[in-house]
């Protein structure tokens, strides 16, 4: 694991000697197991950075819109140079990024964190009853909480997040600096599981839980938000000449929504489970994006955000593509 003095350090040496103008990483939140994102431009507030498990953020999502309010603003010669603190999941939305041309590489430094897993504050919720948690504290494979008139200690494997348990790539594939040693292995469940579950109902028992699953949805726009993938400036549900889909909580409208958002991510969804961590009413959003990146493997032999030299599956052309249609 990283040492969290060494990731200080190395940000506040970044700035000083001028080699980024900016370091996004995380800081204390203002709730117990809670980080938040921090956006550094000074060396003497890189002591505000931490990194544990409480870092669940996928950073990346704040690089296109950055980018684009920069390069709107800037002098053409000027250029802008950002030193992003990046786990295994954060780093292919990395790679997704680069080969689609939101940033360039040579305007990041990454500086690689191996990890663990994050917390799950939702399972943390379901462990104390519901009963608000006044003070926490990880120390090693433990997180120690305690409230009003109680007090627990839980296994941080039993409050990680899904995501993590199936987690495949616990060190980044891009970085600069790895700071720490490499992570060992996490992943205690197959990262399919749910997509099999789901593949084996037959039609209408898939149809009723994806009805049972939606109907939940308030259409806050959370999971898309929360998205590295999801940086275009102008949405497909915010169109109005087209309207592609309605805005209110019509059923037909809010599944067109999320079958839209489940195929914009085909092909290019890292599995860092940032829209599932932000729904607020708890809808599995991670399974529709499963589903396509196990098709995407099975069909393809792909899996986003690995490297930089190969692109993605759904924007290049082969002469032996099975697919009759698109010859």
């Amino acid at each position: 694991m990283a040492n969290v003095k060494q990731i200080q350090d190395l940000a506040a040496k970044l700035l000083s000697d001028k080699k980024v103008d900016l370091v996004i990483g995380y800081e204390q939140g203002s709730l117990p197991l809670k980080s938040t994102p921090c956006f550094i431009t000074k060396p003497e507030d890189a002591s505000r950075l931490i990194w544990d498990a409480t870092c669940g953020n996928n950073l990346s999502v704040y690089l296109p819109a950055l980018f684009r309010a920069v390069r709107r603003s800037r002098n053409k010669d000027e250029k802008l140079r950002v030193g992003i603190v990046s786990k295994g999941c954060d780093a292919r939305s990395l790679v997704g990024h680069i080969k689609e041309k939101q940033v360039k590489r040579e305007e990041l430094y990454v500086i690689g964190v191996p990890c663990s897993g994050t917390v799950d504050l939702k399972k943390v919720n379901e462990a104390v009853g519901g009963k608000e948690v006044r003070e926490a504290e990880i120390k090693g494979d433990s997180v120690h909480i305690k409230g009003n008139g109680f007090a627990k200690d839980l296994k941080l494997t039993e409050v990680l997040r899904e995501c993590c348990l199936a987690c495949q790539d616990n060190n980044p594939v891009l970085s600069d600096v790895l700071v720490g040693s490499k992570a060992g292995e996490v992943k205690q469940k197959d990262p399919n599981a749910q997509v099999n579950a789901i593949e084996a109902m037959d039609i209408e028992e898939k149809w009723q839980d994806f009805q049972e699953e939606i109907k939940k949805c308030i259409r806050c726009y959370a999971c898309r938000n929360a998205c590295p993938l999801c940086y275009c400036p102008t949405c497909f549900v915010d169109e109005s000449g087209p309207q592609w889909v309605g805005k209110s909580i019509d059923p037909t409208d809010t599944m067109t929504f999320h079958f839209l958002r489940a195929y914009h991510c085909a092909g290019r969804c890292t599995d860092c489970g940032a829209c599932e961590r932000a729904c607020p009413v708890g809808i599995p959003v991670r399974q529709f994006t499963k589903k396509l990146n196990k098709d995407a493997e099975a069909i393809f032999d792909w899996e986003a955000g690995l490297t930089l030299e190969q692109r993605p599956p759904l924007d290049v052309y082969r002469p032996d593509d099975y697919n009759d249609f698109v010859k």
